[in-house]
């Protein structure tokens, strides 16, 4: 790929890329450092070589082994040191092609990811500590295009979430000013309620990015989990009533309360009721279930079910249903509900899975350790 061709849309029209900065000024003086750093290694080499000679040559002649006039011991000497000396270098010479080549590459495709070039990879080749380090490498490359183009498929995702409600308070005002709409008070509660999905998805966005990011502070107490439960379920009380839908929970006897942020799990517990009512038709229900269950090792875990009668989901709508953004059919939501309830969970140390069939429900649960992990 052409360098020129990697160059980022933000960056400025008027400045050179890629950067001639200090990863450029490395990259010119790179062949300069291995033809030091090689010469440097001869040297020692060769100095070691006749060192070695030298001492097995006084040894020799301490122990009257050779004379120190002998002129044919001191050719032997000699010629031995100098084909020591050619063996050192040619071995060498191999040492070094075998790992500066690939050493090279792996600079020259880091001198190119500096550049914002995450597509490069390197040929594993050369000793094992090279190719675990071009391993290493790939792998470090492979997540930062993956994390790039998450980053930018996340900015299409928020302009476009964004827009919506911009663009209905942008009609609606431009109505009322031209008299399209009356200025009562059921256009300014329509306005409002916009201003509020507008709020919602900045709150949620926030306590997204806090969690992802592992900067949430949670505010840990022991909480009874199934208190919890029942007060979450008692709030969609009426909402169920009106869609005609059946809401209930069952905890289990003596379920132990736990050290858990209740504000955030009492806001994962309203995603997933929210999501459960909002596909499930009239006449259909939706339970909640508390229950401790004992893992093999001593730690025991708190699980809440909510599982509804709805439409359920595809299995290609179950594999993205905690992808951010992600919305089924008929979903009407910003597509971070549950998105924010697996981060939320998993910063309790606890796991969070789905299982559904179309037309036959959604079940999700969630666990959460009784010990802080």
């Amino acid at each position: 790929m052409n360098r020129q061709e990697c160059r980022p849309p933000w960056w400025p029209e008027n400045e050179a890329w890629p950067p001639r900065g200090r990863s450029h000024r490395w990259h010119a003086g790179r062949g300069r450092f291995f033809r030091r750093a090689a010469a440097v290694a001869v040297i020692v080499l060769m100095l070691s070589v006749c060192g070695a000679l030298a001492l097995a040559w006084l040894v020799a002649t301490r122990l009257g082994l050779a004379a120190s006039s002998d002129q044919r011991a001191a050719v032997i000497v000699v010629a031995g040191g100098m084909a020591g000396v050619a063996l050192a270098i040619l071995t060498l010479l191999r040492v070094t092609r075998r790992v500066a080549i690939p050493l090279g590459g792996v600079m020259e495709a880091a001198d190119r990811v500096a550049g914002g070039d995450y597509g490069v990879r390197v040929t594993e080749q050369g000793p094992p500590p090279i190719r675990a380090l071009a391993r290493a490498f790939n792998t470090m490359t492979e997540r930062l295009q993956n994390h790039d183009r998450l980053r930018r498929d996340l900015m299409a995702d928020l302009a476009h979430e964004l827009r919506t409600p911009l663009t209905v308070i942008q009609g609606r005002l431009e109505g009322l000013l031209d008299g399209v709409y009356p200025r009562d008070a059921q256009q300014l509660r329509a306005l409002l309620e916009e201003t509020h999905v507008l709020s919602r998805l900045v709150d949620d966005l926030r306590t997204l990015a806090l969690a992802e990011s592992g900067a949430l502070k949670l505010q840990k107490e022991s909480i009874d989990v199934a208190s919890l439960a029942r007060d979450a379920v008692a709030a969609f009380g009426g909402d169920a009533a009106a869609r005609g839908v059946t809401l209930d929970v069952d905890a289990a006897a003596g379920v132990p309360p736990i050290e858990i942020d209740p504000v955030r799990i009492r806001e994962v517990m309203t995603n997933l009721l929210s999501n459960a009512l909002r596909h499930t038709p009239a006449g259909g229900s939706v339970h909640v279930r508390v229950s401790e269950s004992q893992m093999p090792n001593p730690e025991s875990r708190i699980t809440v079910e909510v599982h509804d009668t709805g439409s359920g989901m595809t299995p290609e709508e179950l594999a993205h249903a905690f992808d951010r953004f992600y919305k089924g059919t008929g979903s009407r939501g910003s597509g971070l509900g549950l998105t924010i309830a697996k981060n939320l969970i998993a910063a309790h140390g606890g796991e969070i899975h789905a299982s559904s069939e179309p037309q036959r429900g959604t079940t999700i649960a969630f666990t959460l350790p009784r010990r802080e992990l």
